[in-house]
């Protein structure tokens, strides 16, 4: 039986880079040079890994008896029943997923404060008979559920994209055959085959074996893209462990399986996804609206039906339906049924002109919610950075130039290798040395002959080459790998050892390059080459553009801490970067440890759990957090975040948990998306405003004539302002907007004691309309019980409707920004429609449309006195919005904005 899973358990935290790193450190002891941190050897390996600190004593228990079953021969694998009791134990091989009914889902969007809102008004018109309002309501309610079910379609196919990404076949070693079998059907213990071009089909342990049993002939080389989403792939040797997914790019190992189904790091990251499931911070905001709304129309509605039962009890007007009619029709009428409508159509255009700048909106509410964003957690591979080696400022020893260097390099590198290192030495040689521009043949370089070469292994870290100089007759070598190797091999240099301790403290990948003197055999040093994932071109440009418009943002990263400061300095985003041990510290999810989160500049050594507590420790200190990435293993976290962004080239299933996605390289996107976003919330704020301001004028003014006199408009008028000034109002989605230098941020309680105070003082010039007319022109408030205006005059319903409608809908040009109307214009398009519709309230009572006509001076008048008003308030707007914050004492979030800005 093989027992030598302990041996590749005891060894999985060792990487080769650790390894690199223990000859490095021993090297310059021996020279009495002290190594700094940065490049001591830890455990922390560069892959994502459950962070133990979370494991449960389920998983504990479960790892247990995982050890005990990894008792396989890797000649022969398991036997069929050996298999089968494992199925049983750990069950099939596949990611599951409980998937929401589409019909529940659907009436998911009729549940809520508006919804509820809406619903009501529906039954309250069908008690009172009034089919046309009640079709009208009905249609209203089912749009605003299909544009949420339509547009609102998130790809919530996350785990889906997993499973797409997975192996079908694989070949699997079972009863001392090698049988090709589904996926879904191997167990931990089973023996696989790995060969080029393979999708891994588990996560495994590799044997350094290959398929005939004999010891490998070198490392596999491991494309993990669909996992972190970066480009380059990795060498993995025997003891390593490889990830279901993931594709083999070189090389053939047998590997023994260690985790399947929803175990498996990709498993585990479509569980985050599936448990992440926090209400969007739009449909919060939305919610307390509703919730204001209901409360005020049903305290008023209430107390009106109970003081009419009162006072009419006994007679003819106290018959319930009397009672009822006019006081539900206007509760229907003062229900905002068009306010998601409105803010659904908003957004979706802002969509739109965000899809025209290469920036595509998921999730509808992600357009408003992006504009309140104030930290931007970014990754950096690819995203801040190019993801390709470039070389920096070399360390060169004396009688040596720089193209001196890069053509030893490039005589020493493997012709057509995939390795990452090889293809970046080879294309900056090949732009930087004249001698390798213009070659009728790259397998060739002119005036040099390659006798014999010896590629890359583990155990020796560099390559080597025999090389004749075909013009002066001489053979020399030329090596080139690991800057400690290359030291030994020429016998020690100090000077060099502390340059390469010098780019290890700034994250710089160093590679050493040395050749022998002509006619011996004696190594001298060419010099070091330094390699960097350098940022993009406009990538400081980009981070200081958000930074301007009061967005923080935060490098997130797998590297380890010193390469995130170097890239992390050169971005000008500051050094205080924090390594994995600090996120997994327990003491870190409390108020304090997310208070240090806060303050650092960015993350490195990250997992995926990493991302997700990153994200949950920001919001827990009151941050609207936006999380960029690429990879599966950013997925749960983008899911977590307000505003997950799914960067260029990222996997399918980053971009179905995301909910907007960027096509263009970089983070320059982001601003653009930024800007409309801002401009989309303040079109909202601005309806919101409105909206509410409508709703409060309208009930108070019928809640008091109401008892008082018993009249109120005919229901035909009151549906009338209701349906025709919210779909005016639709054209607010295309209005000019004032955007914000700062993140937006919705203020329910300042946003509500504006739209009352404003109410109030519409109310109070209501009344004064209504007294005016009646005491002094002699316009009676008729009772609907005295008939129709073919029986008494009903002028006053025509003076009061001009103005109901008018004025609260000419308010709408003041609640577009916070500062004077005038500082920003409206749109032409937007002018037209919302005095257009006004004007066709105008000619309906001048001429006696649907209601008794008027003297066109009368009219006129009303029509003036509403638009003046509107000046008037909103200079008191304008107040309240500069009082407010010296008035209300600063939130806890406020104040810790303060203090970092």
């Amino acid at each position: 039986m093989f027992k030598g899973y302990k041996e590749l358990t005891d060894d999985s935290e060792a990487s080769p880079l650790r390894q690199d790193d223990a000859v490095h450190q021993s090297f310059a002891q021996s020279r009495g040079i002290p190594l700094p941190a940065a490049i001591k050897p830890h455990t922390h390996t560069l892959l994502p890994q459950s962070d133990r600190h979370s494991s449960s004593q389920h998983d504990h228990k479960n790892d247990v008896e995982l050890e005990e079953l990894l008792l396989t021969n890797p000649q022969t694998g398991l036997t069929s029943q050996q298999a089968a009791q494992r199925m049983n134990t750990f069950g099939p091989n596949e990611l599951t997923e409980v998937k929401r009914n589409p019909v529940l889902k659907f009436l998911g969007y009729f549940v809520g404060p508006i919804a509820f809102l809406i619903e009501l008004s529906c039954i309250i018109s069908a008690i009172v008979q009034d089919w046309f309002n009640f079709a009208t309501i009905l249609g209203l309610l089912f749009l605003n559920a299909i544009i949420g079910y339509v547009e609102e379609a998130r790809a919530e196919s996350a785990v889906d994209a997993l499973r797409l990404t997975l192996a079908l076949k694989t070949r699997c070693w079972r009863d001392g055959q090698l049988q090709e079998l589904d996926t879904t059907q191997l167990v931990p213990g089973d023996i696989v085959v790995l060969r080029l071009g393979d999708i891994i089909p588990a996560d495994g342990k590799l044997l350094g074996i290959d398929a005939s049993g004999a010891p490998a002939q070198g490392d596999l080389l491991i494309d993990q893209s669909s996992l972190t989403g970066e480009s380059f792939a990795v060498n993995k040797s025997k003891g390593e462990e490889v990830y279901s997914s993931t594709v083999v790019k070189q090389g053939q190992q047998r590997a023994i399986v260690t985790k399947t189904g929803k175990n498996t790091f990709i498993g585990k990251a479509a569980h985050l996804i599936a448990t992440t499931q926090d209400e969007g911070h739009f449909q919060k905001v939305i919610g307390k609206i509703g919730n204001f709304l209901i409360l005020f129309t049903l305290v008023l509605v209430t107390i009106i039906i109970i003081v009419q039962f009162i006072m009419f009890k006994g007679t003819v007007r106290g018959e319930v339906l009397k009672i009822l009619n006019p006081v539900l029709i206007l509760s229907v009428a003062s229900i905002p049924v068009g306010l998601p409508s409105v803010m659904a159509v908003t957004m979706a255009v802002g969509a739109r002109s965000l899809a025209a700048k290469q920036v595509i909106v998921k999730r509808l509410a992600a357009v408003e919610e992006m504009a309140s964003l104030n930290v931007l957690c970014s990754d950096k591979t690819g995203t801040l950075t190019l993801n390709e080696l470039t070389f920096d400022e070399p360390y060169l020893s004396e009688g040596f130039a720089p193209q001196d260097l890069m053509l030893y390099s490039y005589l020493a590198s493997e012709y057509g290798a995939n390795d990452p290192i090889e293809l970046a030495i080879r294309q900056a040689a090949e732009r930087q040395v004249p001698l390798l521009r213009n070659r009728l043949s790259n397998t060739t370089v002119p005036g040099y002959e390659i006798s014999s070469f010896v590629p890359f292994n583990p155990s020796d870290k560099y390559t080597q080459a025999t090389v004749r100089d075909l013009e002066n007759d001489v053979t020399f070598k030329v090596a080139k790998g690991a800057p400690q190797v290359i030291l030994q091999l020429v016998g020690g240099d100090e000077m060099a050892l502390r340059a390469s301790v010098v780019m290890a403290q700034r994250g710089l990948r160093s590679l050493g390059v040395a050749k022998t003197i002509a006619g011996s055999d004696k190594w001298t040093l060419v010099g070091l080459a330094a390699m960097l994932d350098p940022p993009r071109p406009d990538s400081a440009e980009t981070i200081k553009r958000c930074q301007h418009m009061g967005l923080s943002i935060k490098m997130v990263t797998g590297d380890q801490q010193i390469i995130a400061k170097e890239v992390s300095r050169r971005l000008g985003l500051g050094e205080i970067i924090l390594d994995a041990s600090h996120i997994s510290d327990a003491s870190m999810r409390d108020d304090i440890g997310s208070e240090k989160f806060n303050n650092a500049d960015g993350f490195a050594e990250v997992t995926p759990e990493h991302k997700f507590r990153i994200v949950e420790a920001l919001q827990r200190q009151g941050q609207l957090v936006g999380m960029t990435g690429d990879g599966v293993n950013d997925a749960p976290a983008l899911k977590k975040a307000n505003v997950g962004i799914a960067v260029h080239g990222c996997t399918d299933a980053a971009r179905s948990a995301a909910d907007i996605v960027l096509l263009a390289p970089g983070l320059s996107t982001i601003v653009d998306g930024l800007l409309t976003s801002r401009a989309i919330f303040q079109r909202m704020r601005s309806y919101a405003l409105y909206r509410i301001t409508s709703t409060v004028h309208f009930l108070l003014f019928f809640f008091v004539v109401i008892l008082a006199y018993d009249w109120t408009l005919p229901a035909k008028l009151l549906v009338l302002i209701c349906i025709l000034n919210d779909l005016a109002s639709l054209v607010i989605a295309v209005d000019n907007a004032q955007i914000s230098s700062k993140p937006d941020k919705w203020r329910v309680g300042q946003l509500i004691f504006l739209s009352c105070l404003l109410g109030i003082l519409l109310t109070g010039l209501s009344f004064g309309h209504f007294f005016y007319f009646w005491k002094v022109l002699g316009y009676f408030p008729h009772p609907e019980a005295d008939g129709d205006m073919t029986v008494v005059d009903r002028k006053l319903d025509s003076i009061m409707y001009l103005h109901i409608s008018s004025a609260p809908h000419f308010l709408i040009f003041s609640t577009r920004l916070k500062g004077y109307f005038w500082q920003s214009m409206p749109s032409l398009m937007f002018t037209i429609v919302i005095v257009g519709t006004q004007v066709v309230a105008l000619l309906m009572v001048i001429f006696g449309w649907l209601t008794p006509k008027v003297p066109v001076g009368e009219a006129l008048a009303v029509f003036g006195i509403s638009f003046v008003s509107c000046v008037v308030l909103d200079v008191i707007k304008v107040l309240v919005f500069k009082y407010w914050t010296l008035c209300v004492p600063a939130s806890r979030r406020r104040k810790f904005l303060d203090q970092k800005h």
